[in-house]
């Protein structure tokens, strides 16, 4: 009687664990690269924009399924240092790159700005940057 009572208890263990295991979800996507382009068409790397300059933001995936959740949001510094938010897109993708942008409808003001960008809801970079 001792062990059917053994594999009855591993039976239930192997059901409850097999339960758990399907409510479990990971991802494996991961930012391989995330940089500020000059524009979308060059690709060239920067950190300094001008005043008419729209800001693109280049988000490189690596194992990312179609359901990766990317959000860029940006900020922009005033005098005392203070970060407010200006805009926040998010895609919902698989495919890389993503391109991001923000655009304004007057020239930028001097100073200092950040992106954050999120994967699946989790801040994974912050990249500062500066209109000249």
């Amino acid at each position: 009687m001792g062990n059917k009572r053994i594999l009855l208890f591993l039976g239930l263990a192997t059901l409850v664990l097999s339960a758990l295991a399907c409510e479990f979800s990971a991802t494996t996507a991961n930012i391989k690269d995330a940089y500020l382009v000059t524009d979308e068409s060059s690709g060239t790397k920067t950190t300094t924009y001008t005043q008419d300059q729209p800001f693109v933001f280049v988000v490189e995936l690596a194992n990312a399924p179609d359901d990766t959740k990317v959000k860029a949001v940006w900020y922009a510094y005033d005098e005392s240092g203070t970060a407010t938010q200006f805009v926040e897109k998010e895609m919902v993708t698989g495919g890389s790159p993503i391109t991001f942008s923000a655009t304004n409808n007057g020239p930028w003001p001097v100073g200092k700005y950040k992106v954050e960008l999120y994967l699946n809801d989790k801040l994974n970079k912050t990249v500062e940057f500066s209109v000249e």
